[in-house]
């Protein structure tokens, strides 16, 4: 091969030291965001249905307070809280009340922990409503349909209860038009001009999302959530959602699967270089690593740390992930392959 320079790239991968300095991207802990499950009818808390080795908590157990300090130890600092309701309605009126359980989780941590901890909430009404439906039913010449504009009126209630009850950020999964936008206006309305918000941006009807359903109980009772999620068959659309909501007011935008999109977080990411952008590491991507790791297929831990790693080099800066904890513990002692 005369005329060529001796380029040698693995003299670059000849020790671990020399792989990290070269790294192009880093795993810190602080860029987890850790998904809290909360239920009103526990008394102590119950191994999360669906989500193998995870727990659900009571709004405010010792326990909830427990893990958020044992994630903080490890760098975790930021949490996404679910709730799980005593009742159901077709409005989900426990989104919004206020001892409702995420509200109640709120308190808890922000009474026994302080401001320390970003503490981000989930809106949507599919886990607390009669029909599972992260907007509200009415009839239409269609049949029944999902109606945009009620549906609004009742997020930007549950955002101001939320934000009540010490929110940093509302996070709207429910994919309505406008719904940065009614949130938004609802907390500047109500005085909390510091609450940013958190767009699930552009987030797919996948299959991926299983496990969590079965976690909360949010499975639909009729139809599914194509008209308002968007077609796993489209990219360049998310470009326009995320548009959308930045002209909105959205913080931080979100892209929801994250494995399976990994090319949407990149396009995402090259479209809008500057802003902040998350990426959710669903419960079916969560949960298809640990079956095989159960069955001896792959090394669960390593498996885990190159996931997560790709979410990042495909360009999201935050990972929302079940994983959360685990990957941080493995980078603090040193258990990571990488």
């Amino acid at each position: 091969m005369t005329g060529f320079p001796r380029i040698r790239p693995r003299r670059l991968r000849s020790s671990s030291a020399l792989r990290s300095l070269i790294a192009e991207v880093d795993l810190s802990p602080s860029r987890f965001i850790m998904p809290l499950f909360v239920d009103e009818n526990l008394k102590s808390p119950i191994p999360t249905p669906g989500l193998e080795g995870y727990t659900t908590y009571p709004p405010d157990s010792k326990e909830l307070i427990n893990l958020v300090n044992a994630a903080m130890e490890v760098g975790v600092k930021s949490f996404l809280i679910f709730g799980v309701p005593s009742t159901k309605d077709e409005v989900g009126s426990r989104a919004f009340a206020e001892d409702g359980p995420v509200q109640r989780a709120l308190r808890t941590i922000r009474s026994e922990v302080g401001w320390e901890p970003v503490l981000m909430t989930d809106l949507c009404i599919c886990e607390y409503t009669s029909h599972g439906h992260c907007g509200i039913p009415v009839n239409s010449r269609r049949g029944t349909v999902i109606d945009n504009d009620s549906t609004l009126k009742v997020y930007q209630k549950i955002a101001v209860s939320q934000a009540q009850a010490g929110a940093d950020f509302i996070a709207p999964s429910g994919m309505m038009d406008g719904q940065v936008r009614a949130i938004r206006e609802a907390l500047d309305t109500a005085g909390f001009t510091d609450v940013g918000i958190m767009a699930y941006s552009a987030k797919y009807a996948s299959s991926m999302y299983g496990p969590f359903r079965e976690a909360v109980d949010s499975a639909p009772r009729f139809g599914d959530r194509k008209s308002y999620q968007m077609d796993p068959r489209n990219a360049r659309e998310a470009i326009k959602e995320v548009r959308l909501d930045l002209e909105e007011g959205a913080d931080i935008v979100m892209v929801k699967p994250a494995l399976m999109y990994l090319d949407v977080i990149s396009l995402v990411k090259r479209t809008y270089p500057d802003v902040p952008l998350a990426a959710y590491n669903v419960s079916g991507e969560y949960a298809m690593i640990k079956a095989a790791a159960r069955q001896g297929l792959i090394d669960g831990v390593a498996a885990m740390m190159e996931a997560l790693y790709a979410i990042r080099r495909a360009g999201a800066d935050m990972i929302i992930t079940y994983f959360a904890l685990d990957a941080a513990r493995a980078i603090a002692s040193g258990k990571s392959p990488f």
